[in-house]
């Protein structure tokens, strides 16, 4: 039960006994008691009063902020970002894009759990106060049994448990485009849509699926992998290993293949020079250009969008969600992603499907993934303590 009332109180704020009560389907004072209970452990306090026309006054009950707090870890090819939350989700420290470059690698495991234990300690919270951290990792990441198989698999206990051991918090992993769509769905304003697509736009492709108000994560974690959808005849083989992926031809990656590929064939840019005296160029080369104005990258990016709005045309069939929200390192283009995304969905979804879905950008942007570990990190702990 209290398990219930701590995520009624996460999803709607302050409320009075009653509306609690009416909730959870429970008599007032059965309620009473356990509100009273949760208040000697200090998470439930109250809040005021409810202001009312005429008679009595019923107090507002609400989650004492200070009561327990929550990590999240986003990793970057290039750098990490760290947040700590309290419990309603208020953040206290934040750090963005620290120096890191991830290797697959134990030294590189040890440093990134080096970062962790300098932030928690640098928090202005107690360590022993933070009850859980998440960290994002790409690819395959089971959250559940704690495995990940893209990345920093090289025992035989879980992730998860190798890093609480080396940091000394307990922690869970997931997903980062999952993390990514838990994050935006909420602490993006977008909470009153029960069905989101979230999709992460960067190297590569992934989606975060929420149904029904729910992150949706698969039998064995691995729900989302969009951009390995083998999509296309041709030759360019995936970093997955196969060939055709949609990831080939809609993503990041395959702009900057298409772009150094053009430039080679003498075609203009102002990027060229840069590709030319490097020998290679870095997205954010790309999205620089792009917001520049850059015909052949705006040319690309168009490109780019009207591929992976075709595809994601077919989820819009398949999920008739309220809202697709573009996200990830591409979605910095603006409406030079967006608009043609959105003219492929409406061409090759069917009309009454993708009449109530809202195709929009990411509200929070690079914030959504590590929002959304602190998040994911406060929703697993008391999923896994209150069992």
């Amino acid at each position: 039960m209290a398990k219930r009332i701590i995520f009624h109180y996460l999803n709607n704020g302050y409320d009075t006994i009653a509306n609690l009560a009416k909730e959870l389907n429970l008599s007032v004072p059965t309620v009473n008691k356990f509100l009273e209970e949760m208040a000697t452990l200090d998470i439930i306090k109250e809040q005021g009063k409810l202001e009312i026309s005429g008679g009595r006054h019923p107090a507002l009950y609400g989650l004492n902020p200070k009561a327990c707090y929550f990590g999240g870890v986003d990793i970057k090819s290039n750098s990490v970002s760290m947040a700590v939350i309290d419990l309603c989700g208020n953040v206290v420290s934040k750090a963005d894009n620290m120096p890191y470059v991830v290797a697959d690698t134990p030294e590189s495991l040890d440093e990134l759990c080096g970062i962790m234990r300098d932030f928690l300690a640098s928090a202005p919270v107690k360590t022993s106060d933070i009850m859980n951290v998440n960290v994002n990792i790409s690819g395959r990441v089971n959250p559940k049994s704690g495995y990940s198989y893209s990345l920093f698999n090289f025992e035989e206990r879980p992730l998860s448990d190798v890093i609480t051991q080396k940091v000394g918090v307990r922690t869970c992993i997931d997903n980062d485009t999952r993390a990514m769509a838990f994050g935006e769905f909420r602490c993006g304003n977008h909470r009153d849509d029960r069905n989101v697509l979230f999709v992460n736009v960067s190297w590569g492709i992934g989606i975060g699926i929420i149904l029904d108000g729910k992150i949706y994560s698969g039998k064995s974690g691995f729900a989302g992998e969009f951009g390995h959808m083998v999509t296309y005849n041709n030759e360019v083989i995936c970093h997955c290993g196969k060939k055709g992926c949609l990831e080939t031809e809609a993503s990041g990656s395959a702009l900057h293949r298409k772009l150094c590929r053009r430039l080679d064939e003498g075609e203009n840019s102002i990027i060229a020079d840069t590709y030319r005296a490097n020998g290679d160029i870095t997205l954010d080369d790309i999205l620089d250009a792009v917001k520049r104005e850059d015909i052949l990258c705006l040319e690309l990016i168009e490109e780019v969008g009207g591929e992976l709005g075709r595809w994601l045309a077919g989820l819009i069939n398949i999920f008739n969600p309220e809202k697709v929200i573009i996200g990830g390192v591409l979605a910095e283009t603006g409406d030079y992603l967006l608009q043609p995304i959105r003219v492929a969905m409406r061409r090759y979804s069917l009309n009454l499907v993708n009449k109530d879905t809202k195709i929009v950008l990411s509200h929070l942007g690079h914030d959504a993934g590590v929002l959304g570990a602190c998040v994911i990190a406060r929703s697993r702990a008391f999923e896994d303590i209150l069992e």
